[in-house]
């Protein structure tokens, strides 16, 4: 759907008319469902990083959604930094202070993205480079056209992955693939994405609206704190320190006493019991 002018509803609040020309914030159920609409190949600049905050400032003040599902309006997903922007830097009186702004800023948005204690999916359904590729990095999850393009290719233009996407993929995949991926600068296919790691699923694009659907749907109907927690602990297995296995002592105990996880255990167990006979 391609509006100018949504309107949108979180947390029960109505947000009438509000501006939506990058970014286009819907709902499907419990599923948030964000479409980059930045034709033609949805860049990333500091107006499309103002426009994720405004929408992540709505979306952390929602407790009505489970899952944000990312996707692109267009046939590319992102193709990274605007080329402007780079001509911009490029010219600037302190090239480098004006490079290092831009990914302060961008990083911080990513960072959002990232710590946002609901599901994120990111569907890419074309060419996702650069920035394009590191904002799909940031999300919990990812799917890919088999078809489509995916990577960092800064090395190319003399730069680097600046938006997270050297350490983001690195914890992902391991420093071997990592490395690959960022000293090459060599796109790689979706499928090719999914045998190395950088994504979790890949199918036929004409396959791929309905398989993302179907997932985010999925996980929507799963109870939403034991995804927040989930993920929690997630992220803590990253810490030298052990404390994931904290998290799950103590809020795996904390799950057990809410109303529904209580309700699905006692479905589980009643269902158990009525098959045995």
């Amino acid at each position: 759907m391609t509006v100018e002018q949504c309107s949108y509803k979180l947390n029960s609040i109505q947000v009438s008319e509000q501006k939506m020309t990058m970014l286009e914030l819907s709902r499907r159920g419990s599923v948030a469902v964000l479409t980059l609409n930045r034709p033609p190949v949805n860049a990333i600049n500091d107006d499309m990083g103002n426009a994720f905050n405004r929408v992540l400032d709505e979306l952390e003040a929602a407790d009505d959604w489970t899952v944000l599902h990312i996707r692109s309006q267009g046939k590319v997903f992102a193709a990274g930094a605007d080329l402007d922007l780079i001509r911009s830097w490029k010219d600037a009186p302190r090239p480098g202070r004006a490079l290092a702004g831009y990914i302060d800023r961008l990083q911080r948005v990513y960072r959002r993205i990232e710590l946002l204690p609901k599901v994120t999916f990111c569907e890419i359904g074309g060419a996702a480079l650069g920035g394009g590729f590191e904002l799909a990095l940031s999300c919990d999850l990812r799917m890919v056209a088999a078809e489509a393009k995916i990577g960092l290719p800064e090395t190319g233009i003399g730069l680097i992955p600046g938006l997270g996407g050297t350490q983001r993929l690195t914890r992902l995949v391991g420093r071997g693939i990592a490395s690959r991926v960022i000293l090459t600068a060599e796109p790689v296919d979706g499928a090719t994405a999914e045998r190395l790691g950088l994504v979790q699923w890949s199918c036929a694009r004409d396959e791929l609206e309905e398989r993302a659907r179907a997932v985010t749907n999925r996980i929507a109907g799963l109870p939403v704190e034991a995804l927040r927690v989930a993920k929690q602990c997630i992220a803590a297995a990253d810490d030298d320190r052990g404390q994931g296995y904290t998290l799950e002592r103590e809020l795996g105990g904390e799950l057990l006493e809410t109303p529904r996880t209580q309700e699905l255990i006692s479905a589980f167990l009643d269902k158990n019991k009525a098959e045995k006979g």
